[in-house]
């Protein structure tokens, strides 16, 4: 059982390591920005997290005035 328990912690250890290479080993490294809005290439092309989303759908009233124009003309059409 303290095999298997050391096994464990050295693997894990060794994981911490080989993830953390960039942070511990290179001056002023940081862990890079895993998060959707964080990448260049999602944004240009207008995609972003749930999260970021649904807080900008939510800012914008539920009926304002461009909705309400839209759903008038489309009616009248």
């Amino acid at each position: 059982m303290l095999d298997t328990v050391l096994i464990t912690l050295l693997i894990v250890a060794i994981c911490i390591v080989l993830l953390g290479v960039k942070v511990f080993f290179v001056k002023n490294g940081k862990f890079p920005n895993g998060h959707v809005s964080g990448n260049k290439a999602m944004r240009d092309k207008g995609i972003g997290c749930a999260q970021s989303q649904d807080r900008e759908a939510r800012r914008k009233p539920r009926f304002s005035i461009d909705e309400l124009e839209k759903t008038l003309n489309d009616s009248m059409n």
